[in-house]
């Protein structure tokens, strides 16, 4: 078993292809907060500035891809600045329908910022310490991603799909996307220590074991002496190595994993709440219920009538 892609699958990753651009100056425009969802912006040609806050301004050059985890708002313009109006006023001045390519300004268009913006969404109330553990944005280039074929080609593949109004076009590049963002993580292309450290577990010989038998098996009744038992190691080494790099405990990794499991059940799936207790790993419905409602707020079913 694959665990990253077990948990982009559950946590239901898709890409959204939302504009094609090409921006000449001056221009700027306020990107709004989008909740449950990583933006991501890849400059084709060009380039342009990023303001996440007011101390964190970051420069795209071509070749550059920005992702912003979670969903934060930002400016995105062609020199740094502090406003900049907001997306829909932009959409409406420029009266953009939705398709094609989202122009802006009567400048030179050799010196056009040419970019594809978009994001990621996932379900509502995914979870996992791979996306708590994620910066406040990642940013990679051409030369950081020269060691990452996959990476590096499915970027290229973007780039030259772009501009090409063939049928299919904006599908494959949503579908490409999604590439990115899990080989993304996969290269761990940012440095940081807690991303860093989930990874490992993924590759720890006796973690990753544990980790694709609870991704495998979560609705076995497991314990911390079952599991270290499973994997050669003792109780205490086991529980102190799994909580070092995941930065959690096995059981409360597995108690989270069946709910999230369980989501997904109830948004894509006809079983009854009762059959998703029992494929979860609960005992009875009314303690799945006690623990869905304690983590997400709402019963089983509340979740599945708010969700129709």
């Amino acid at each position: 078993m694959d665990i990253l892609d077990d948990v982009f699958d559950t946590l239901n990753l898709k890409g959204v292809l939302y504009f094609r651009t090409d921006f000449t100056s001056p221009w700027g425009v306020t990107v709004p907060r989008y909740q449950d969802a990583a933006r991501f912006h890849y400059v084709i040609q060009g380039r342009c500035f990023i303001q996440l806050s007011p101390t964190t301004k970051v420069e795209l050059n071509a070749g550059d891809l920005i992702l912003i985890p979670r969903g934060a708002s930002h400016i995105l313009a062609d020199s740094p600045r502090d406003y900049a109006p907001p997306l829909e006023t932009v959409l409406n001045d420029a009266n953009y329908s939705g398709d094609g390519v989202l122009t802006v300004g009567n400048g030179n268009k050799h010196a056009a910022t040419q970019m594809v913006c978009g994001h990621f969404s996932f379900r509502q109330k995914a979870d996992h310490p791979i996306l708590q553990a994620l910066p406040d944005y990642l940013v990679t280039s051409m030369s950081v991603r020269a060691q990452q074929p996959l990476l590096d080609g499915a970027l290229r593949m973007i780039a030259e799909r772009i501009f090409a109004d063939e049928v299919g076009s904006a599908a494959s590049i949503t579908r490409l996307s999604e590439i990115v963002f899990i080989e993304l993580i996969r290269s761990d292309l940012s440095g940081k220590s807690a991303l860093t450290s989930i990874l490992q577990a993924f590759k720890d010989p006796k973690i990753s074991q544990s980790l694709k038998l609870i991704h495998s098996e979560h609705s076995q009744p497991w314990t911390v002496e079952s599991l270290a038992s499973k994997v050669a190691m003792s109780r205490s080494r086991f529980a102190n190595r799994f909580s070092e790099l995941l930065g959690t405990g096995p059981m409360a990794y597995l108690a989270e994993w069946r709910l999230q499991k369980a989501l997904a059940l109830l948004d894509n799936s006809q079983m009854s709440v009762q059959q998703i207790a029992d494929h979860s790993g609960y005992h009875s419905p009314s303690a799945f219920t006690r623990a869905f409602s304690g983590k997400f707020g709402a019963s089983p079913r509340d979740y599945r009538r708010q969700s129709l």
